[in-house]
């Protein structure tokens, strides 16, 4: 079957399998809940406004991630409604937000359409622009002294198409002008219906940064939002990542050009993939998360090589770190691209944000729906075939959780940006594996201080190594990739073990230590600044192993359901 003149790469037959037998659903938020039923009548009205304004950044996201995206969707959905054929590959399109997704088994992503994949710059950089090519471009614009424009190009908010012979960067706010002003006008309804003052405000930010260009706008908007703690029933987030360009980066691989960079004090980064959330804060839930915000300071000051760098969370003063669990109404673009995961919780602005650079505060927001959507089933049989029995009592998924709580504190802690960033390619993959390391090293300071118990604490390290470090298959995605390098660096230092039969043992008393001189080796690769032993550091600890094989393969018999699709009702 064609879709546009493209060919599907699936069959009826394939995705039949995938939709039936490999999907899991997560159902958000409805209307019937005691949650939407416990608002204010204006924060009700003022919900609807923001999922409207919240479903425009799948068009946004789209765009950015694939240029066939938007022509190809709407030939699927117009195709649906005489095809069963194609309605299913519209289902799978919906769940990737795109022509392809990974799945979090395969190496390579599942292609929905035959010869159409992504490619390194996504769809933010012409899709034909090599990595020599972009280099060379990029040199001559310098040597031509451009070097405002070679700033814009490197900029986190620009889409970059060709102009002649050249490269030309064009802000989001002018190449999504449309887009951004739609919603910009319904966050404007929304801060009208909102009975909370703080929130209204935000929303009015908010809403001014999408339609001027103007950095400074999405800095005001930021730290508007990032002080949003007890004051508001609402959560509404423009999520800004920068995982999926690839190109940008390589410049770190050219010493040569990003001397020349460097010199003329231009920033490279990545771009930013869009993404909206909306929901209702739930309280309960938010008390618990900032028991462990309370704990940020003292755990700064036991950060190895903590003098070597300025330190973004201090003991003086209200620290500038806001919490909140959420119950998730929508996700869009970014947050919906179901590719082999999705998102439980994020810690943002990012520190490449202006926000942050000029002193603004950060804000943690957790999503309930995401990590409550677990099978139990499924965690037993784990259990009965790779956990020694004696540790079966201290599997909880609620644990997982606070591990999260943690990993989302852990980035607000260690070398910022500039150091960061310099790993180019490897910086992601390093960062996250340096928050999780944060959350596994710091959590017996929680036992201290009596926000978790010595029973709790052994819950976190054995649902920590049966949920996230028993790998489905060898990784690719940046998260993944972290856990593999956990996995061989704890089992190499002997914090957990496998009996003959292939089944864990959690050595409680030897995880502290492993986890903290793993997070030290981590540090310093980050003050290095150096990509060369940036990849030497991950080579070295992702060998997929003869027991990562044999957990993948018990993994695939128990039965995979490593595709995602939401389930919404708003």
């Amino acid at each position: 079957m064609k879709i546009n003149g493209y060919e599907l790469a699936l069959t009826e037959e394939e995705l039949d399998e995938i939709l039936t037998k490999k999907t899991r659903e997560i159902v958000l938020l409805d209307k019937e809940s005691q949650e939407y039923k416990s608002l204010t009548e204006g924060n009700k009205k003022a919900l609807d406004h923001l999922v409207a304004a919240a479903k425009y950044f799948n068009i946004v996201a789209e765009e950015q991630d694939h240029e066939l995206n938007i022509e190809l969707h709407r030939g699927l959905e117009k195709a649906a409604q005489t095809s069963s054929y194609a309605a299913k590959a519209l289902r799978l399109f919906n769940m990737f937000r795109g022509v392809e997704g990974h799945n979090g088994v395969d190496l390579e992503p599942i292609q929905i359409f035959k010869g159409v994949k992504g490619s390194q710059g996504r769809n933010f950089y012409p899709s034909d622009l090599s990595v020599s090519e972009f280099h060379s471009i990029i040199k001559r614009m310098l040597e031509e002294g451009r070097n405002e424009d070679v700033q814009k190009i490197f900029s986190v908010r620009t889409m970059v198409r060709r102009d002649g012979s050249d490269l030309k960067a064009i802000d989001y706010t002018e190449y999504f002008k449309d887009i951004f002003s739609k919603a910009a006008n319904e966050l404007e309804v929304a801060a009208h219906y909102t009975t909370d003052e703080a929130f209204k405000d935000f929303l009015g930010w908010q809403a001014q940064a999408l339609i001027q260009n103007n950095e400074d706008m999405d800095m005001l908007a930021d730290k508007h939002w990032a002080v949003l703690q007890n004051n508001t029933q609402l959560e509404f987030t423009i999520g800004r990542e920068s995982y999926d360009d690839k190109l940008s980066p390589t410049i770190y691989d050219n010493p040569e050009l990003l001397a020349m960079i460097e010199e003329r004090g231009i920033e490279v980064n990545s771009k930013d993939m869009l993404g909206a959330r909306a929901g209702i804060v739930n309280k309960k839930g938010t008390d618990l998360i900032l028991q462990f915000k309370e704990q940020l300071p003292e755990i700064a000051k036991l950060m190895p090589h903590c003098d070597k760098y300025e330190q973004k969370v201090t003991g003086g003063g209200e620290m500038k770190q806001t919490m909140v669990d959420a119950d998730i109404a929508i996700l869009c673009g970014d947050y919906a691209q179901c590719r082999g995961g999705i998102t439980l919780a994020q810690n943002l602005p990012n520190n490449d944000k202006l926000a942050v650079k000029t002193g603004g505060g950060r804000r943690n927001v957790y999503h309930r729906q995401v990590r409550q959507s677990n099978d139990q089933e499924r965690i037993k049989k784990i259990l009965d075939r790779l956990v020694a029995p004696a540790y079966h009592q201290y599997y909880d998924s609620e644990a997982d959780h606070w591990f999260v709580i943690g990993h989302e504190n852990g980035h607000s802690l260690g070398p910022d940006n500039t150091y960061q960033r310099a790993l180019g390619n490897y910086k992601s993959t390093i960062e996250e594996h340096k928050a999780d390391m944060v959350s596994i090293t710091f959590m017996p300071e929680y036992v201290k201080t009596g926000v978790i118990t010595e029973e709790m604490l052994k819950k976190i390290y054995t649902t920590w190594v049966v949920k996230r470090l028993f790998l489905k298959a060898q990784p690719v995605e940046v998260h993944r990739v972290a856990e593999l390098i956990h996995f061989n660096y704890l089992l190499d230092r002997g914090a957990f073990s496998f009996d003959v039969e292939h089944k864990v043992h959690i050595h409680f008393d030897k995880f502290h230590q492993a986890a903290y001189d793993l997070l030290e080796e981590t540090i310093a690769l980050q003050l290095s600044k150096s990509p060369v032993k940036a990849k030497a550091f991950i080579d070295k600890y992702t060998k997929w192993g003869e027991h990562s094989q044999y957990i993948a393969k018990i993994e695939q018999e128990v039965g995979l359901k490593n595709y995602i699709e939401l389930e919404i009702h708003f």
